[in-house]
């Protein structure tokens, strides 16, 4: 068995696509992201963006991981059947942390944005509840990058 199949790509093109995306049958960044900011646009209106702002970072993770995974797809070279496994688990993690980091942050912005305009104590617990959920998503980018470097030294055979 080859160590180069022709379908390699495929499976870091999947990579790519899951953490930038909505593809294969798992949600992903952006939709958490988009998930957050939804539910933390309330804090426009009460003059809290820090949630909103939260949720944008999140999709910035997947692009960062889908650049860099595509920046080592190269179509003049051999693409190792490794390297396309390890891309795509490198998009699915950071992907699903992602999205989900922005229900996380959507429901605690929500839910903390509607108690601040009641009460400002909750201020600098909701502050650290949303830095302890956007956590989740930079978990899943820096295990998407160090996969990402897992998958450079590999040669076909």
């Amino acid at each position: 068995m080859s160590t180069c199949p022709p379908y390699a790509p495929f499976f870091g093109f999947a990579g790519v696509a899951s953490s930038v995306s909505i593809s294969l049958p798992i949600l992903h960044s952006p939709v958490g992201a988009a998930y957050g900011t939804s539910k933390a646009g309330i804090g426009i209106a009460g003059l809290s963006l820090i949630p909103v702002v939260m949720s944008g970072i999140i999709a910035v993770y997947g692009l960062v991981v889908s650049v860099l995974i595509a920046g080592g797809l190269d179509p003049s070279k051999d693409y190792p059947l490794y390297s396309g496994f390890v891309h795509l688990g490198a998009g699915l993690a950071c992907g699903c942390t992602g999205l989900a980091a922005g229900y996380a942050v959507g429901i605690v912005g929500d839910s903390c944005v509607r108690a601040y305009v009641r009460e400002s104590k909750v201020f600098v617990a909701m502050v650290l509840i949303l830095i302890f959920a956007e956590v989740l998503g930079l978990y899943g980018l820096i295990v998407a990058l160090i996969m990402n470097t897992r998958a450079t030294g590999v040669g076909c055979s």
